[in-house]
């Protein structure tokens, strides 16, 4: 069993061949789909993929940093209505991104904040999105910081002091494809991370791993990932498996 932490199984990029590639997956052992919100335009996309993989997917909720604008308040108020209104897996993805657009780095801090205290009330995870602002991110999770504070640091890029600042706030790394790039530079570290703190991920459609790297990324691709993995920390492909299979059913309770 292989568990694929982040993918965005409901975009447009799969419309053409979502049941085919989702079979694909799991002919490739991969059984267990998380499923990150962006904002309310995705939120029907979602339930309907619920409702046609029920046994395979688990939703998360929350308002995506670059979808953070004008009417941030206005998204935070959906995001707060759904998750008083039933249950997701966590809140994610949420966070700071600042590679795009620093405009609203105000507001990008007050509704990762807003979202952290939600996911603390609930006791569920959340899932952080950080580009180009590790310092930004730390700050807010250093005032939010107790034993209601857990989840998952998507797609970790950053530095082994990073990695480990990161896993300070009880986070797991999501590693996907990039840990295959030839300059993805996690790779020269991350044995010195303890294998304890590692989900797989893949972003798909986003950053696909060598060697389909530029081309859509699916989730049966996060083989590729555990086969990178189990060469790093010197373990099975199989061991890799089940190591950050139960490192994802630590962080979401499933």
């Amino acid at each position: 069993m292989i568990t694929d932490t982040h993918t965005h199984l409901y975009s447009e990029q799969f419309d053409e061949d979502r049941a085919e590639m989702i079979q694909r997956a799991k002919d490739a052992g991969v059984t267990r789909f998380f499923i990150p919100a962006i904002d309310s335009s995705y939120t029907q996309r979602m339930l309907d993929l619920e409702e046609n993989f029920k046994d395979d997917v688990f939703l998360m909720m929350g308002l995506h940093p670059t979808s953070v604008k004008e009417n941030y308040k206005e998204e935070l108020a959906q995001v707060k209505e759904w998750i008083d209104k039933r249950d997701f897996i966590a809140i994610g993805e949420i966070g700071i991104d600042l590679y795009w657009d620093k405009t609203f780095l105000p507001q990008q801090q007050e509704a990762f904040r807003t979202q952290i205290q939600w996911a603390k009330e609930k006791k569920i995870p959340i899932v952080i999105h950080c580009r180009d602002a590790f310092d930004e991110i730390f700050e807010v999770l250093e005032t939010e910081k107790n034993g209601d504070l857990f989840g998952i640091f998507h797609c970790f890029t950053g530095t082994l002091e990073q990695a480990q600042k990161a896993i300070s706030y009880n986070m797991k790394l999501g590693i996907g494809g990039v840990a295959t790039f030839k300059n993805g530079k996690i790779d020269k570290f991350l044995n010195q991370i303890a294998i304890k703190h590692i989900v797989l991920e893949t972003d798909s459609p986003y950053l696909a791993p060598t060697p389909y790297r530029g081309k859509r990324n699916e989730s049966s691709y996060v083989t590729q990932v555990a086969e990178k993995l189990a060469t790093i920390y010197d373990l099975t492909f199989q061991e890799i498996a089940e190591i950050t299979t139960q490192n994802s059913k630590d962080v979401f309770g499933v």
